[in-house]
């Protein structure tokens, strides 16, 4: 199925996530290097180097598809929100959560 984009745009995604991967990709050689640096051992930074790749793979991953999903919404709509879960719902008229209350309105002295 042919795409309506350039090849060259649909392999590079958005230049902004481009930049990042790169800073992460150097930081996979950089982190190891400066270990090495300071004393750590052999074992030690390789595999910080390989634990810092496949971190930058996923979220090299996410983002492609991140942006691959974006580009499928038509302009100016925005994705399903998710429901809301959050627990904050007040049982009745002045329920109050946590904290130090005194009995009623008499003052603590």
């Amino acid at each position: 199925m042919p795409s309506s984009r350039p090849a060259a745009e649909t392999r590079s995604g958005d230049p902004r996530t481009t930049e990042l991967i790169r800073w992460a990709a150097f930081s996979c050689v950089l982190v190891p290097v400066v270990l090495l640096w300071y004393g750590a051992s052999l074992g030690g930074a390789a595999g910080t180097a390989v634990g810092l790749t496949a971190v930058t793979a996923v979220c090299r991953l996410l983002l492609r598809r991140s942006e691959r999903c974006a580009a499928r919404l038509p302009d100016g709509e925005r994705p399903p929100r998710a429901p809301h879960r959050g627990g904050r719902r007040r049982t009745g008229t002045g329920a109050r959560r946590g904290g130090r209350h005194s009995g009623g309105g008499t003052p603590v002295g």
